[in-house]
């Protein structure tokens, strides 16, 4: 079977501008450890403080682009993976363009001329993270670039598609026409929950392409908030996990699977009316260094054993590897070769 362009990602891709602060610096711009939010315009200055204040280090990050380059160093296979997104025509967007092509994934960006790359500030307090992003470029993605031919080459070539929720604030469009061509060639897609403001915020666009997708993945926060704004009155992980795989499909061709993980607690999957918990790898808190990342990672290396077909628990086993050599380095970042058996 071929791997290439097998997998591919849509999303916003974000220079991640990575500092250890502290709590003053956080309490100075109302920022919550564990949270994902969107910039407000209070957030505008914390980007230039944090990269004159701190030790700051710029790694190519935005969550889909994060569980890609995953993906494609766990395969280890050049040219299986493929990611499309908005970057702008600046240095921040060259830096994005180089950091990619170095992880050998096959990026064909859009470039906006007039807005700048988007960045994301990654605020590490004791090993806990907190991301302020600031989509600039990433918020202008259109359809028309999807639409291209050599763009749409991508989308028929690939077998599989990944695509975060925080894609569905700029261009549930986009994500529209993959997810029908997916069930129209029986091709697998799959989406997070990515953040609770998306859940929230943004449930009218998720539920709209809810039905297409064969795997959702989440976090138990994400997944208590999309269960408390859906009406179901639980908060129980595996419950839910279970009521996600359970919603209807646009295709019967197969059943949906809702995977939620649960940081140190087991990964929950739900599949076929039933759940499985799978136990992670417990890290010493003096070897964690940042949890940034580590849900792409843990998805990126789930992806990358499922496009090989590979058993559910390999999948899970091969996500909770990636995420834990993740955590133990600052942001989603990886050796040279994963050292997965």
């Amino acid at each position: 079977m071929s791997f290439d362009g097998i997998l591919l990602g849509m999303g916003n891709p974000l220079l991640d501008i990575s500092a250890v602060v502290d709590d003053d610096f956080l309490n100075k711009y109302g920022i919550k450890l564990n949270d994902a939010i969107l910039a407000e315009e209070k957030h505008k200055p914390m980007y230039k403080e944090m990269a004159s204040k701190y030790n700051v280090e710029y790694i190519a990050g935005g969550a889909t682009q994060n569980s890609i380059r995953v993906a494609q160093w766990m395969l280890q296979i050049p040219g299986a993976t493929s990611y499309m997104g908005c970057i702008g025509k600046d240095k921040f967007g060259e830096e994005m363009k180089k950091h990619s092509k170095l992880a050998g994934v096959n990026v064909h960006y859009c470039e906006d001329e007039a807005a700048p790359t988007g960045t994301c500030a990654v605020c590490v307090v004791s090993g806990e993270r907190s991301l302020i992003a600031n989509l600039a470029a990433a918020n202008c993605y259109k359809t028309e670039h999807l639409k291209k031919p050599e763009n749409w080459a991508l989308v028929e070539k690939a077998k599989y598609f990944y695509i975060a929720g925080f894609f569905l604030t700029v261009s549930p469009d986009s994500i529209q026409l993959v997810a029908e061509h997916a069930a129209a060639n029986n091709k697998i897609f799959m989406m997070n929950l990515s953040a609770p403001f998306i859940c929230e915020f943004f449930k009218d666009a998720m539920d709209k392409v809810l039905p297409y997708m064969d795997y959702i993945f989440g976090n138990e926060t994400e997944a208590r908030t999309f269960a408390r704004v859906h009406g179901w009155e639980t908060d129980d992980v595996e419950e839910i996990a279970l009521k996600l795989s359970q919603l209807p499909r646009a295709s019967e061709t197969r059943k949906r699977i809702a995977v939620i993980t649960q940081g140190a607690d087991p990964v929950v999957v739900a599949e076929n009316g039933k759940v499985k918990k799978f136990p992670v790898m417990v890290l010493p808190k003096e070897k964690l260094v940042d949890t940034n990342g580590a849900g792409d990672a843990f998805v990126g290396g789930f992806l990358s054993q499922l496009v090989q077909q590979k058993p559910i628990e390999e999948c899970v086993r091969a996500g909770c590897y990636a995420s834990n050599v993740i955590i133990q380095r600052p942001g989603c970042t990886y050796p040279e070769k994963p050292d997965f058996k």
